[in-house]
């Protein structure tokens, strides 16, 4: 029984720090964010939006 026991615990602290140690890089990861006018997508997007909205003025 207090094998079990001496096992469980060991298992518990490995998964935690298993758990801050991929916390803690996660945060340290930098994020980046393209500016909008690099964006092809929001292009496309914009191209197809002008047609429909001069057929709602007609």
């Amino acid at each position: 029984m207090n094998t079990v026991l001496v096992i469980s615990i060991i298992i518990v602290f490995i998964v935690l720090l298993l758990a801050v140690i991929t916390t803690s890089k996660a945060y340290s990861f930098k994020h980046t964010v393209d500016s909008i006018e690099d964006t092809p997508i929001i292009d496309e997007e914009n191209k197809q939006q002008v047609p429909n909205q001069e057929e709602n003025k007609v």
